[in-house]
């Protein structure tokens, strides 16, 4: 197939007009329009563009009949996956928005003497937390519905997309990690700062200044680090046709990782819960879902240690 009809079968295959590929590569309507009909040929910057855009090898662009390499998405997948991914990342990006913004209130509002900022902030908290489950259930339901009606994927990503990701996740993975540090050595750098001034020390809690303005950080971090990871899922189309496959060791395992989840996370909100009602301890009892998040994730890599499928 010659370099204008795999172009063709890009441009159509993605639903892009000629003249929408044409101000991508900041060339004429025309000039794609002689690619398309092999009157002419593209410069090598161009093909470099064209390559990139398409996610595509140059080879495979030039040499080759891309059309016999194309695997339609048949179910949507990418669409839903994307979904799934963003709302993950929202619900969680929620619950830590919730806690961060609880502990500037009673950062800067804790001396108001005319209602309990502690509590006031608590229920916001919470606010943010139901609305944060109702995405999940929400998700969680449309995820499985999905999943049920499409087992099996077959594995439309070329390589070239999955290696354009991959530089991504990396770009995601470092910027949380540097944003991390970052928030450690500003609230460092303020606790030695503050510290030495009594006048703000009596207006606001210092410690817990440094810790929203750290959580500050670590959300945006998360946010980052859930969105990169469930993106990167996406892209193990293998794995995901071994979690449905009943014969196979994934499909056992995620069985046995998500009964022994749901039965820790349940521990930890009758934990959350009995602190909260029976000790008024709602500002510090929401520890224990990280600590019980830890252990799920301990439990998850012991069940997986032995699993030798290829994914």
């Amino acid at each position: 197939m010659s370099l204008g009809q795999n172009l063709q079968f890009l441009r159509k295959r993605d639903n892009i007009t000629q003249e929408q590929l044409a101000e991508e590569l900041e060339v004429s309507r025309q000039s794609v329009s002689k690619w398309e009909s092999d009157t002419t040929y593209p410069e090598m910057d161009k093909l470099l563009q064209l390559a990139s855009f398409f996610h595509c090898t140059l080879d495979d662009l030039v040499q080759k009949d891309i059309s016999t390499q194309y695997v339609e998405d048949k179910c949507n997948y990418n669409q839903t996956m994307n979904q799934f991914s963003i709302r993950i990342t929202l619900g969680i990006g929620l619950i830590l928005s919730g806690l961060t913004l609880m502990m500037f209130l009673n950062t800067f509002f804790s001396q108001i003497q005319s209602f309990d900022m502690e509590e006031l902030s608590t229920v916001i908290f919470l606010f943010f937390v139901v609305v944060a489950v109702a995405i999940f259930i929400v998700t969680g339901l449309q995820k499985e519905y999905f999943e049920k009606k499409c087992p099996y994927i077959e594995n439309f990503y070329s390589e070239a997309e999955k290696e354009e990701f991959h530089k991504k996740l990396i770009k995601f993975i470092t910027t949380g990690v540097v944003l991390i540090i970052l928030g450690m050595i500003l609230s460092v750098f303020l606790d030695d700062v503050i510290s030495y001034d009594n006048t703000i020390r009596d207006i606001i809690d210092l410690d817990m200044l440094t810790g929203a303005l750290f959580m500050t950080f670590v959300t945006i971090a998360v946010v980052l680090f859930v969105y990169a990871g469930t993106q990167d899922s996406k892209y193990n189309i293998e794995h995901y046709n071994l979690t449905h496959n009943h014969n196979s060791q994934t499909y056992k395992n995620g069985k046995k990782i998500s009964t022994i989840c749901a039965c820790i996370m349940m521990v930890a909100t009758m934990i959350y819960l009995g602190c909260g009602f029976l000790g008024k301890l709602w500002h510090i009892a929401w520890v224990v879902y990280p600590v019980f998040g830890i252990a799920c994730g301990i439990v998850t890599m012991i069940i997986n240690r032995n699993n030798d499928e290829e994914v």
